[in-house]
């Protein structure tokens, strides 16, 4: 298989795909506490285009993608969407981002479907801060569907986004999870996209200032090597199963190697989670451009790619960075 490149030798092999913008939680970081005005069903994507758009990459190279939202499991039909993603020659890896509100009583079916892996979202280990944090009581469920991919041996990452004066407090407890625990707890700097919804910063953590708060319990956190491609700084502590990951999101230190592109719900095709969209692919499929057609703009959209997340937001013709992350794909 012949592995686009783009202008920077970078090689394309990952796709982070957006199927709703809709989601069931309000995370201030993400969105305002009134939501966000949602696109009508004909605006998005249908399962049959996103199912056309990712064979379409497979042969470009392509051989993962992960299913992000908004929360991907508010749509209905993504169980049958999996059923034939799992069919595609040359996908290797089938990946799945949630929030867990939903998610426990499906996780049989992804073992049985072969999901490679499941980013699961929780910023605290406490039932009253994740309600401030999210605005809404729904932590018991999440931790249900955590349980249940721990029962499942289904490879879990947690992702947990560090905010000053909301969840700092939780970093510790999050990491000791990897005590018993063969889970990734991934720790992520905050970004600006929450659609508006501004908030006040007492404080920015970035990747430097997290490793050091660990460093202050676990003294003897030690760096694992990264694999290729990845966003995150890897480590272990000593006698734990788990590890920890440190992601630089905001700091955009991984991009030199970044290996992902990002379709949104409405279609929107981005080649760096900064930039504001370079084509609509949604459009190009309902003019009736056939595959070939298709695969030239995707190829020429890679050719001029930004070389780091800071030229992708400076090249943005909408101002600056403020979209939800439910529009982008979490």
């Amino acid at each position: 298989m012949n592995r686009v490149i783009d202008n920077h030798g970078r090689p394309i092999s990952y796709l982070r795909l957006a199927v709703t913008d809709r989601c069931n939680l309000r995370c201030f970081y993400c969105m305002p506490e009134e939501g966000i005005k949602y696109v009508p069903k004909p605006h998005l994507l249908t399962w049959e285009e996103m199912e056309r758009t990712i064979r379409i990459l497979v042969n470009m190279g392509v051989d993962k993608v992960r299913l992000t939202g908004g929360e991907p499991f508010v749509r209905r039909g993504i169980m049958d969407f999996l059923e034939e993603l799992n069919k595609i020659d040359g996908l290797r890896q089938i990946n799945i981002t949630t929030n867990g509100v939903l998610t426990a009583p499906l996780i049989p079916e992804f073992q049985r479907l072969g999901i490679k892996s499941v980013n699961l979202s929780l910023d605290t280990l406490d039932r009253q801060r994740f309600f401030d944090i999210t605005r809404r009581d729904e932590f018991q469920n999440v931790w249900q569907t955590f349980e249940a991919l721990q029962e499942y041996n289904i490879p879990t990452k947690l992702n947990s986004v560090v905010m000053s004066g909301k969840n700092t407090d939780d970093i510790i407890p999050m990491a000791d999870l990897t005590r018993t625990h063969n889970v990734s707890v991934r720790f992520i700097e905050e970004m600006p996209f929450n659609g508006d919804g501004a908030h006040e910063y007492q404080e920015f953590w970035n990747y430097r200032k997290i490793l050091e708060e660990l460093k202050k319990t676990y003294p003897g956190i030690y760096k694992l090597p990264d694999p290729p491609a990845s966003t995150s700084y890897n480590y272990q502590i000593p006698g734990h199963k788990g590890t920890i990951g440190i992601i630089a999101a905001f700091s955009r230190t991984f991009c030199g190697t970044c290996n992902r592109l990002r379709i949104t719900p409405q279609g929107q095709f981005k080649t760096c989670l900064y930039d504001d969209g370079v084509f609509n692919i949604k459009d190009l499929l309902r003019q009736g451009l056939d595959d070939a057609s298709v695969t030239q703009r995707i190829f020429e959209a890679l050719q001029h790619r930004a070389k780091d997340g800071f030229e992708a937001e400076a090249r943005r013709t909408v101002g600056l960075v403020s979209e939800s992350m439910s529009t982008i794909g979490g």
